[in-house]
């Protein structure tokens, strides 16, 4: 790509603007001068993220005009890939679209998405999912089948909504699970400028983060064991009279049900369980109880990725609402969301998503539905054309190929289907496998929603990111999607002349508009508030109980534990595996510089960690062999993959801990599809078992 293909749509000056290159959005102002980035800083006055950038957001003019970036449409012919016009794209999508519903019928369609479209706020997500209610298709699928979506379903089970740390006004913040310094900077931010204000801090983690070493606490969790650790603090709680009574008789149910439980679950029970001692566990929860607030900072998927993860994540919601930080400032809050008019149109939607059968509370809870597939049924639907067939796929800003547990499984798949077409910035792994290419646009060349700080922080915020460049022909995805429908014959349904037309008709019931939004002078306003005290201007909580269920009925019905318990990984038993298989293994370690599979390409970012490497204790690391540096083979029971090894102490003994996203040593190749959480269906990814040999010499 050349600068030629570039147009600056704005004057020189600074534009506000939000980022996309990771989960977070948070506030830039870009400096453009000539018509081109002069530079990116943050924004001081944006509330969430108060002027913190990361490497990612500086490199955001790079990946826009990466010489490798793709910005026309192609096809894929016998003589290789040939650049087609974008009438010819659609006309190749209607004429595939139209005869595989014609065939097979609409759910032979699946729609996979990815972090970027996730990110692109609510209301692009909804209008994707309305041209997928409108062909038929239940089969959207996005990368919540194995991260996050645990967690959300395992707050509204326990507490009716999804609540989220207030952590700038906790005494004492958890952190479980979770380095934000490497996945979240602005919660970093946040959780240090609480230290510095006198609040305490325990971290629950298996490696040593800086956090941990900075900690008032440390507890070092042999992955895999973490409801067991909850089930111990809250024994404690129990035993010596820490929890909140008042809240609980009043507010709760379940109460007897989990003290039986929790009964059994001692400091020495726990403490050979969990490889924790007996007196950090006491320590952690009398600290977690006797502070004024207290509030559970969980990672993102760290506790979802187990044979139990949404009870990992029933646990987070339960010890919060046991000592009573619930609605309260430094505790777990809700903040007022955005009025959208609805987009979706379920009702012209043929069927349930795959999975909805055998994990309905993934589908929905209480009439709450999530609208999605669960994906680690998808590839081997496609082999084996079970419950039906499956013909095609639309894959958007996702690289499921490497990203998905059992990717390989998928891209075998994915070689059967009638037609595949991909949209992102570059060639991946996974858009190899594609009929078509079609060609995304980057965060600064679209007008979306940014709507999400409510749900991710306690933040009640609205932005929008603004259309800055357009760079070849390169189209934003909610532009893509209203223009699909249109070409499929749904004008009715799509009757918007592009994105910001839609995203009026979305903020219609908030009187807000787009252009007023970018008239704002920070490109975004608040609105709402934190809600402190709900339930008790609610008159309780929005469950079937109508209080916090402790003891969870809905999961009972389903022959599920009501009350947490702890169940070993089916690779693990008793904290290691087999003779054959001595090692946990814990996939998905972030790095600051990079998400997911993204920006490995971009020279900035790729200069801060050129390779993969896997963490090992020097003890596990002598025991096998292994050298600082050289190459070592790790081995699953699915495959096997080769990294350089970083013999580290912050580590624990018999643990290896490998980075995900990395093409020519995928994470999960080590991995598959199989599900774990019989609730969630989520894989196995955080306590598997494997084995170490060196294969090379130490590297220079």
């Amino acid at each position: 790509m050349h600068h030629a293909d570039v147009t600056c749509l704005v004057p020189d000056g600074v534009i506000h603007t939000v980022c996309m290159q990771c989960p977070w959005g948070c506030g830039l102002e870009v400096h453009v001068a000539g018509g081109a980035i002069e530079r990116i800083s943050g924004n001081k006055r944006h509330p969430f993220s108060t002027g913190l950038i990361c490497p990612k957001a500086l490199a955001a003019p790079d990946v826009m005009l990466h010489p490798r970036r793709i910005t026309r449409p192609m096809r894929r012919t016998e003589q290789g890939w040939q650049t087609v016009s974008w009438d010819d794209a659609y006309d190749i999508l209607t004429e595939n679209l139209t005869a595989v519903k014609e065939r097979h019928g609409p759910k032979a369609l699946a729609v996979a998405i990815g972090m970027p479209v996730l990110l692109g706020g609510n209301s692009t997500v909804s209008f994707l999912r309305r041209f997928c209610d409108i062909y038929g298709t239940p089969n959207c699928f996005s990368v919540e089948s194995i991260c996050f979506r645990c967690q959300i379903i395992a707050r509204i089970l326990t507490l009716g909504t999804y609540e989220v740390p207030d952590v700038t006004n906790s005494d004492c913040m958890l952190v479980w699970g979770n380095n934000p310094d490497a996945s979240a900077p602005p919660t970093a931010k946040r959780i240090r400028e609480a230290l510095n204000k006198g609040a305490k801090l325990i971290v629950i983690d298996p490696r040593v983060t800086d956090l941990a070493a900075r900690a008032d606490l440390h507890l070092a969790v042999r992955p895999g064991t973490d409801t067991a650790l909850a089930l111990g603090m809250m024994q404690v709680l129990m035993a010596e009279g820490l929890y909140d009574r008042d809240f609980v008789d009043r507010w709760t149910v379940g109460f007897e049900q989990l003290a039986r439980v929790a009964a059994e679950y001692t400091l020495d029970t726990v403490a050979g369980l969990t490889g924790v001692p007996g007196p950090a566990i006491a320590a952690a929860a009398r600290l977690f109880a006797g502070s004024p607030s207290a509030c559970i900072v969980q990672g993102t998927n760290a506790l979802d990725q187990h044979t139990i993860g949404l009870q990992n994540s029933r646990c987070v919601a339960i010890l919060q609402a046991l000592t009573g930080n619930i609605d309260r400032a430094g505790g777990f809050v809700s903040t007022s969301k955005v009025k959208l008019n609805p987009i979706r149109l379920p009702e012209m939607m043929e069927g349930e998503p795959l999975g909805a059968d055998h994990y309905p509370l993934f589908n929905e809870v209480w009439g709450r539905n999530f609208g999605e597939g669960q994906s680690m049924l998808l590839a081997e639907t496609i082999l084996d054309e079970k419950p039906y067939p499956i013909k095609a796929m639309i894959v958007a800003a996702s690289n499921p190929v490497i990203t998905w547990p059992g990717g390989r499984k998928l891209e075998k798949a994915m070689e059967t289907l009638d037609f595949v077409a991909v949209m992102d910035l570059f060639m991946t792994p996974t858009a190899d496998k594609a009929h078509l290419f079609l060609p995304a646009a980057t965060f600064l060349e679209r007008v979306e929603l940014c709507d999400y700080y409510g749900t991710l922080q306690a933040v009640p915020y609205l932005s929008v990111r603004r259309k800055l460049f357009q760079v070849g022909q390169a189209v934003s995805d909610l532009d893509f999607w209203i223009e699909l429908g249109k070409r499929m014959g749904y004008q009715e349904h799509f009757p918007w002349a592009d994105a910001t037309e839609a995203l009026d008709y979305a903020l219609e019931p908030s009187h807000i508009t787009i252009a007023a939004m970018e008239a704002e002078p920070e490109g975004g306003r608040d609105f709402g508030e934190v809600r402190l005290g709900l339930y008790q201007k609610k008159g309780g909580f929005a469950t079937p109980s109508g209080k916090v269920e402790l003891f969870s009925q809905t999961l009972a019905d389903l022959g599920h534990d009501g009350v947490p318990r702890h169940r070993e990984s089916p690779e693990l038993s008793g904290g290691s595996s087999d003779h054959e298989f001595p090692l946990i293994l814990t996939t998905g370690a972030r790095a600051l510089h990079y998400l997911h599979s993204q920006y490995r390409d971009i020279d900035r970012l790729a200069r801060r960690a050129p390779q993969a490497e896997a963490e090992i204790h020097p003890e596990t690391a002598r025991r096998f062999g292994i050298e600082e540096g050289a190459a070592m083979e790790i081995q699953s029971r699915q495959g096997s993959i080769t990294m350089r090894a970083r013999l580290t102490d912050s580590i624990l003994p018999g643990v290896v801990a490998v980075p995900h996203g990395w093409g020519e040593a995928s994470a999960n190749d080590l991995t598959d599809d199989y599900r774990g959480d019989p609730i969630t269906g989520y894989p196995i990814l955080k306590s598997k078992a494997c084995r170490v040999r060196p294969t090379g010499a130490a590297s220079s």
